[in-house]
């Protein structure tokens, strides 16, 4: 008795091993947890990099005859010798006798140096913001040391002439601004655009979808479901604004402050809640058609896995085209549907141009009502598609895979 016993249960658990190992599914169970640990990779070496692109300052410079030269080659000679990141010297101009340069105006025009360096190599003046200053006066003095002679012994006072702002201090202000809004962004839509998927799984579950669908296209199903779980998203959101709000009031330690964006803050709220709007429907568009073609929960999750790591993937692709502006990176950020909304909502913080807002707004809306259609006619095909009976044929998407042609 116990022989057969033991044969029986080895049957079986051949069976379910075969069955599981061969599985479509165990392929994601197996790169499942590998996940984390690419997407944690990525997003510490390209947050590294990103920092790294934008927190390179440079310091022009602006002397009389070569001594601007003298310094620069100075600073190139003793960089690698000192600690930390030495920002690079621009020389900016080389002035003639009784000639004067206007720092404050050249670091009021944006030319991209967060710091001027004038007078002359025995009496230096450094021009940038109060904290640069003093950062950089010690740096600068000995440069000028250098400049002089090969083995200085005595090292020149740097005189601070402090200015409030700076062209590159708002540039980088307006980039903190960026990214925020990019992070919100991306969190909001991750966190809310599920409630498509498992709002049609259900209905199919109880055969509500097939009596709504031989009611109205399935189209406008759709498109009505995108936008119904839109609305419920915004009060969500407008509840936990809200509780936010309350507990700021209470006392809590409110978000840092940010910069203001180059569009203004009225507009950039109201172009985020736009691009909210735009990335939840363009998201929740494909849930619809993965939702199309699954019919259990296993199913469901199986196949929404491949479309929430790219979204992840999205979203750093956005955030790296942050650091290359005027590149193609930022056009194909800007291009992509997926990541469009992600990279225009940095655009409304850095530049104040608000027509480029309308043609992306424009595009991303295309691409929902796309991606719409498509999905529907899936669904139609493979979920509503009549059987010999008359009735519909509800059939795993796995099913319809393993079918021989």
């Amino acid at each position: 008795m116990l022989p057969e016993k033991l044969r029986a249960a080895f049957v079986v658990a051949r069976r379910d091993f075969v069955a599981v190992i061969f599985s479509k599914t165990f392929i994601f169970f197996l790169l499942g947890p590998l996940f984390p640990l690419v997407i944690g990779a990525m997003a510490g070496s390209i947050g590294a990099q990103v920092q790294r692109d934008l927190d390179n300052p440079s310091i022009g410079v602006a002397m009389p005859a070569h001594q601007g030269d003298r310094l620069v080659r100075a600073r190139n000679a003793m960089a690698d010798r000192m600690a930390g990141q030495v920002p690079d010297f621009v020389v900016l101009d080389r002035l003639r006798d009784g000639e004067t340069f206007d720092a404050r105006a050249e670091l009021a025009k944006g030319s991209g140096v967060a710091a001027v360096v004038t007078g002359t190599l025995d009496a230096p003046v450094l021009t940038g913001p109060q904290g640069r200053i003093g950062d950089w006066q010690g740096m600068i003095s000995t440069f000028a040391a250098r400049a002089r002679t090969a083995s200085p012994t005595a090292f020149p006072e740097v005189r601070g002439d402090v200015v409030q702002t700076t062209a590159a201090s708002q540039r980088n202000g307006r980039i903190a601004t960026a990214q925020g809004g990019q992070v919100l962004l991306f969190l909001l839509t991750m966190l809310l655009a599920g409630m498509v998927l498992s709002n049609l799984v259900e209905e199919k579950g109880n055969k509500i979808i097939e009596v709504l669908a031989a009611a109205i296209p399935m189209d406008a199903l759709f498109l009505g479901k995108l936008f119904a779980m839109l609305a419920v998203s915004l009060v969500g959101i407008a509840v936990w604004g809200t509780a936010y709000g309350a507990l700021v009031m209470a006392g809590m330690r409110s978000m840092p402050e940010l910069a203001t964006p180059a569009v203004g803050w009225p507009v950039f709220l109201v172009l985020g809640f736009l691009y909210f709007a735009m990335a939840y429907l363009l998201l929740g568009s494909l849930f619809l058609s993965i939702g199309g073609m699954a019919t259990t929960v296993r199913e469901v999750q199986t196949l929404s896995m491949p479309v929430t790591m790219m979204q992840l993937m999205v979203f750093f692709f956005a955030s790296f085209a942050l650091a290359r502006p005027g590149t193609w990176i930022e056009w194909a950020a800007i291009l992509f549907p997926v990541s469009s909304p992600f990279a225009m909502i940095a655009q409304a913080a850095q530049k104040p141009a608000l027509w480029p807002h309308l043609l992306a707004l424009g595009w991303q809306a295309t691409w929902v009502l796309l991606i719409v259609r498509m999905g529907a006619q899936l669904f139609r095909r493979t979920v509503l598609k009549s059987g010999a009976s008359g009735r519909p044929a509800r059939r795993s998407i796995f099913a319809m895979l393993r079918k021989p042609a």
